[in-house]
């Protein structure tokens, strides 16, 4: 699972899923946070989704110049 999930019995759950088969509605007709909010109030342990892994931006003099073909010059 790699967004929010509920945990039932001893497996995780997509919320989404969890929503669609305790609801009998299509997933796009509710959103994850009701779905954790309901679970939740019902006893059940509800997971977060993981955080987004930090983005590296290159610099960006060395990326201009070895786009143009130039050598690096040391300081």
């Amino acid at each position: 699972v790699t967004g929010e999930s509920v945990t039932i019995g001893r497996r995780r759950y997509p919320v989404k899923q969890v929503g669609e088969v305790v609801t009998r509605q299509d997933r796009r007709d509710f959103t994850g946070g009701e779905v954790i909010r309901a679970m939740s109030r019902l006893g059940f342990t509800c997971h977060a989704g993981p955080d987004a892994a930090p983005v590296r931006v290159p610099a960006p003099l060395p990326t201009s110049w070895a786009l143009l073909g130039a050598a690096a010059v040391d300081e």
